[in-house]
């Protein structure tokens, strides 16, 4: 309980000096009615959406009626039945935005950037996908086709989240990178998918150089040797997906609703922003970089 309760602690001062201020922007109506609907606070709306992504659950139906009203009901004295909890999430999609916004995170210099697939639902069901239709495309990654977005992400050699994207799933993964990148110095990592002369010099520009291999038709150039080793460590964003997708649980196909799709990433994304031990750089890969 005390990782609850901590959980809950951290929210709960970021709502109490966000939700004041976003609230005053919502017109008088809809605050009306919001206040009418919700009895619980956005505070305990969250907590239980992020905790349910630090959980060993892999389905939050499961994880509300059995461990929720089954164990933490004290906790959560106004705790709604299920299906009203699922209406409401979705009022948690701005705060929790904000929420992994303003997480810890430290400008080190050195950056990974990298793209993962949200499938929604299996390649062959996606005809007959109405709750994506329209949203949701047809792609290829390396492990084939689907059907759904891209999350991508930029993050430093903490492990820390500095920055991401969801995006439909055909977008150029190069197209993104100025946006996320917008306010990093330093180096910035990549795969092959990120080379670009224009987004080199577009960034270069900027303070940011982009490193990444080369392909096999192009001319080997001299590489600084620091920049031969960072490459080598691009598996530690490798690593953050890998537990963004089975830890933290931000992928699966069973959405009813395009907003619960994003509250689930969300709270996925926030959950590991929370995690105490992220994959990162050895010191030594460190202190060669200074």
């Amino acid at each position: 309980m005390y990782k609850l309760i901590e959980l809950f602690c951290v929210v709960d001062d970021f709502c109490n000096a966000f939700m004041p201020e976003y609230e005053s922007y919502l017109l008088e109506a809809q605050e009306k009615i919001r206040d009418k609907k919700l009895k619980m606070s956005m505070s305990e709306i969250m907590t239980i959406i992020i905790y349910f992504h630090q959980s060993h659950y892999r389905d939050f139906k499961t994880y509300y009626q059995r461990y929720l009203q089954g164990y933490l009901k004290p906790y959560f004295p106004k705790l709604l039945s299920y299906n009203r909890f699922v209406e409401v999430m979705k009022t948690a999609i701005l705060p929790l935005i904000f929420f992994i916004h303003f997480q810890a995170k430290t400008k080190t210099g050195i950056y990974f950037v990298d793209s993962t697939t949200l499938e929604v639902c299996h390649i062959k069901r996606s005809s007959s996908n109405r709750v994506f239709k329209g949203l949701a495309k047809k792609s290829k990654s390396t492990m084939g086709w689907y059907f759904g977005f891209k999350l991508h992400i930029i993050i430093n050699d903490k492990g820390e989240l500095m920055a991401f994207k969801i995006t439909q799933a055909t977008t150029d993964d190069r197209a993104v990178v100025p946006d996320l990148a917008k306010d990093l110095l330093g180096k910035l990592i990549g795969d092959k998918g990120y080379i670009s002369k224009k987004l080199f010099d577009k960034l270069f520009e900027k303070g940011l150089q982009l490193i990444t291999k080369i392909k096999k038709n192009m001319k080997n150039q001299l590489m600084p040797l620091i920049n031969k080793i960072l490459l080598r460590k691009r598996v530690v964003v490798e690593s953050v997906i890998d537990q963004l997708k089975n830890v933290s649980q931000i992928e699966h196909t069973r959405h009813r609703s395009v907003f619960n799709f994003l509250v689930n990433v969300l709270a996925g994304l926030a959950a590991y922003s929370l995690q105490p031990k992220k994959p990162s750089l050895n010191n030594n890969t460190k202190l060669l970089c200074i």
